[in-house]
């Protein structure tokens, strides 16, 4: 039967989780690592729901339809992408401007991501070669002699215990995290998409088309007044 108890051990777990951690900061630096960590606290964040935005945006929208791009005011949701937009949409008067604020955002998201998800990926890699290295300082705490004294077995069980943290760091947490990362980044861009398409929908018909001469009204003898 397996006793929990002789599964912990904080020296252990302080030379491969500390390790890996400042081995990956060395080798992805400040600026990776710093997205790895902003990555991690959007994953408790709620998602972005495409439904509750178009929802929120309907009021604007109906504006927009009614009065025009020319005088309807800028819409501040909180979302800077489609605040930017939007703002960017009226004052152009085009969707290009439109979906140029998006592009540009979305390149930015994608790189953010990008750097996140490599850094736990490489933190994932690092977890069992600091079990290793774990298992081999371990080892050279082995008393000289051949006695199987109480020294013998602590350094034993420590060598086991840092392999077996190095593999559980790495597969059951940081590339699961990688993964997590990146799925939430994927789901994000599709509801973003679907917001656009439809924010691209249900203003075009304000907007005004390319050549097109403002409708000026005419007298009941047809001259134009």
């Amino acid at each position: 039967m397996i006793n929990p108890e002789n599964l912990v051990d904080a020296t252990s777990a302080l030379i491969v989780g500390g390790g890996t951690l400042l081995a990956t900061l060395l080798r992805c630096g400040f600026t990776d690592s710093g997205a790895a960590c902003a990555a991690l606290r959007r994953l408790l964040r709620k998602r972005f729901d495409a439904a509750s935005f178009k929802a929120e945006l309907a009021v604007h929208v109906q504006d927009l339809r009614q009065d025009g791009v020319i005088r309807t005011e800028p819409h501040l949701s909180g979302d800077a992408e489609f605040d930017e937009a939007t703002g960017a949409l009226i004052g152009s008067r085009s969707v290009a401007s439109l979906h140029a604020a998006h592009i540009a955002h979305k390149r930015r998201r994608a790189a953010r991501s990008m750097r996140a998800v490599r850094t736990l990926n490489q933190a994932a890699d690092l977890s069992p070669v600091l079990g290793l290295a774990g298992t081999l300082i371990s080892l050279s705490q082995l008393p000289a002699g051949s006695g199987q004294d109480g020294s013998f077995t602590s350094a034993i069980a420590m060598a086991v215990l840092t392999t077996l943290y190095g593999l559980l760091l790495g597969n059951m947490v940081f590339a699961p995290l990688a993964r997590a990362v990146a799925r939430r980044a994927s789901d994000e861009e599709q509801a973003r998409q679907e917001v656009l398409d439809w924010l691209e929908s249900q203003v075009g018909v304000a907007l005004p088309r390319h050549g097109e001469e403002p409708h000026t009204p005419v007298n009941g003898q047809g001259r134009r007044k």
